[in-house]
């Protein structure tokens, strides 16, 4: 019999990549979905005929506990959440409830319906914050500096203690930015990049984005739930950072998706002070050596094979209209 696996965000950048994995290797792979008026399948609608759609929520216990009795998985993915920091400002509330308390709600539904089953947690380098250590690996403290932040915090050490409480076998993924041409339109990256497509094929003037200095590790999200995968295939569960080791600023970012156009990118950006964080995080980079040393992931993409990647995806997505 195939492997099952059930994954929660699956219509989302990485919930995709991670499922066309999981069917490359043979899985019968299952997605929660939550119930909306206009479905958002558009990442996942390549492969619908070769996965299987179930309703639920993390918000709801009960939708949670029959998918878990119905589906009896060998391994969960939980990649759902409220993850934009932005949103997670306006509606704070609902970030805990759904980023931090829906990962235990999730715990729950395992313990009680597929006991066996192993779990991935998708934790975040937004965990770190105000950076107490160059750079961040898994014995960092940290120090969130937004409502996401904290609830992944949360969620994070929940896991822990189900998996020392339990003995369940639960890892924590601390993943660092990861994009690709999937990336969500809100994300700062995608933004950039169907930004300077816009530009570039006449459709608009100007870019504004907020601060420019700020620096992130980001890799490739294909690369990255390669590293997902690999955790659970661990006998002994445990907890990664998956990074590139390498840090660039948003304007490195920005003047090279311009340049892949041949624009000048200070003819089109502006600054918009409403664009700030109330409370910056400036600066993350991850020590990934722990998940190479443990089970040899690396990532493949370079920073700038990602950037013109996006970019490429972007021009040629608007080329088509």
């Amino acid at each position: 019999m195939n492997k099952k696996a059930l994954i929660t965000g699956i219509t989302g950048q990485d919930g995709s990549y991670l499922a066309e994995l999981l069917l490359e290797k043979g899985y019968d792979v299952y997605g929660i979905v939550r119930r909306l008026s206009t479905p958002n399948i558009s990442r996942i609608d390549h492969i619908s005929d070769k996965i299987s759609l179930v309703e639920g929520d993390l918000t709801d216990q009960s939708s949670l506990n029959c998918a878990m009795k119905e589906i009896q998985p060998d391994e969960v993915y939980n990649l759902a959440a409220q993850s934009f920091v932005g949103t997670s400002w306006n509606q704070p509330v609902l970030t805990g409830d759904v980023t931090g308390m829906g990962a235990v709600r999730l715990l729950e539904s395992v313990r009680h319906f597929c006991r066996d089953a192993k779990v991935y947690q998708a934790s975040s380098s937004e965990m770190f914050g105000k950076v107490q250590e160059m750079p961040q690996n898994e014995n960092t403290k940290f120090y969130p500096r937004s409502p996401y932040g904290c609830a992944k915090v949360y969620a994070y050490w929940m896991c822990i203690n189900y998996r020392e409480s339990y003995n369940m076998h639960v890892s924590n993924g601390i993943l660092f930015n990861h994009e690709s041409p999937r990336r969500g339109m809100e994300f700062v990256t995608r933004k950039i990049t169907d930004g300077v497509a816009r530009i570039y094929h006449g459709l608009s003037k100007e870019l504004k984005l907020g601060n420019l200095d700020a620096k992130r590790d980001w890799g490739y999200a294909g690369d990255y739930v390669i590293a997902m995968w690999q955790m659970l295939q661990q006998e002994t569960p445990d907890d990664y950072v998956i990074a590139t080791g390498e840090s660039h600023s948003v304007r490195e970012f920005v003047e090279l998706a311009f340049r892949e156009v041949g624009l000048n990118w200070e003819d089109h950006i502006k600054v918009d002070p409403k664009l700030f964080r109330p409370a910056e995080v400036e600066y993350l980079t991850g020590d990934y050596s722990k998940a190479k040393r443990v089970f040899g992931w690396e990532p493949e993409v370079k920073f700038e094979e990602l950037v013109k990647m996006m970019i490429k995806a972007d021009v040629e997505r608007l080329s088509r209209r």
